[in-house]
């Protein structure tokens, strides 16, 4: 890339909508960035359930799932891109595998520990009881163009701290945008609903 200009990247990082963002959907939205380049951005919402739950949609594909645990779990809504597919965002699962390899068909890694696959044999282990322990499943992405996610950003659109698994995976979800919030020592109260420059 020419020029010594120093690219920003968020991976594994969240983004945290602040007060003013317009956008119904993004709104009081904590977003998980699988990846981020200069040619886009691509997150998954980790605070935004459906009305299906993870057993109504593994009935949907005629899976069983044989895990009490998820059972209830709520499929979320991930974002506005490709709300038919599903993404299982997911801790790495150890095996005999190196580390930059998944055990599922269409995986990404991501740097962190974290992978996130779209192929249904993730799903598969997941109604036989094995598949990885901590999971979140969402239909559905967003994602931001070459440029676009850093203009929001440049907006103040946008909060970026380095993510922390145990709130997308351990935190309940309603406390989800309060806790992410606090990793940059913040407070909902504290944020001005106007977007702008100080």
């Amino acid at each position: 890339m020419p020029g010594g200009e120093s690219t920003i990247n968020l991976t594994h990082h969240f983004l945290i909508a602040m007060p003013g963002l317009a956008d119904a959907s993004f709104a009081k939205s904590v977003i998980y960035l699988c990846e981020h380049s200069p040619r886009g951005a691509l997150g998954i919402m980790i605070n935004k359930p459906s009305d299906i739950s993870l057993k109504g949609l593994f009935e949907k594909v005629d899976l069983p799932l044989d895990r009490d645990d998820l059972a209830a779990t709520p499929v979320f809504q991930g974002g506005p891109v490709q709300t038919e597919r599903g993404f299982v965002l997911h801790e790495a699962v150890a095996g005999e595998v190196k580390p930059e390899e998944s055990v599922y068909a269409s995986t990404m890694t991501i740097p962190g520990g974290l992978e996130m696959t779209t192929s249904k044999d993730v799903l598969e282990a997941m109604s036989t009881g094995a598949g990885p322990r901590k999971v979140l499943v969402s239909l559905g992405y967003s994602a931001w163009g070459e440029g676009q996610l850093e203009s929001e950003l440049a907006e103040n659109s946008w909060l970026t701290v380095d993510a922390d698994p145990a709130i997308i995976f351990d935190t309940p979800i309603e406390e989800r945008y309060d806790r992410a919030l606090s990793l940059l020592g913040l407070q909902a109260w504290m944020l001005s609903p106007e977007a702008g420059h100080a």
